[in-house]
């Protein structure tokens, strides 16, 4: 496994635009449309080529955001970096009370390498409640360390 194949099992992909759950227009692995100003009508047919670009792009600013705010992030084993990717990919880096960022004690968890700690406090969260059964094999991968 990989972080590529990972966001499109948990993103899914389609090659077409559509509205996401939010009513933005989307397309690829959740690439958002919108906020790169990408004005294509939903139904427009994506390329796989198109796809993987947005993904590689979407891949390297999420893990520019976290080397950005938590630098720490990028000691970690590739496996446990690729959850705070994925997450990071699902809801951004945010403000200190959404995203990524909003959780603290699961962070600082990580960092202190507590990882079942930080496992435990991913599926208490009102994200893995919304995001049911991504949250619990990122759960599981950041405690184990394997690929889920």
């Amino acid at each position: 496994m990989d972080l590529a194949t990972q966001l499109k099992r948990d993103e899914g992909e389609k090659l077409v635009v559509y509205l996401d759950s939010k009513g933005i227009r989307s397309g690829g692995v959740g690439h958002n449309l919108e906020a790169h100003g990408i004005d294509w009508p939903v139904g427009t047919t994506i390329t796989q080529d198109q796809s993987d670009q947005w993904l590689d792009e979407d891949t390297a600013t999420a893990h520019s955001l976290l080397a950005t705010h938590i630098p720490w992030s990028l000691q970690l084993d590739p496996i446990r970096e690729a959850v705070l990717l994925n997450m990071v990919f699902n809801m951004g880096w945010g403000d200190g009370t959404h995203g990524l960022s909003a959780f603290h004690h699961t962070l600082a968890m990580i960092e202190a390498g507590n990882y079942a700690g930080a496992a435990e406090a991913m599926l208490e969260s009102a994200w893995a409640r919304e995001v049911g059964p991504r949250a619990t094999r990122l759960a599981q991968q950041i405690e184990t360390g394997a690929w889920v």
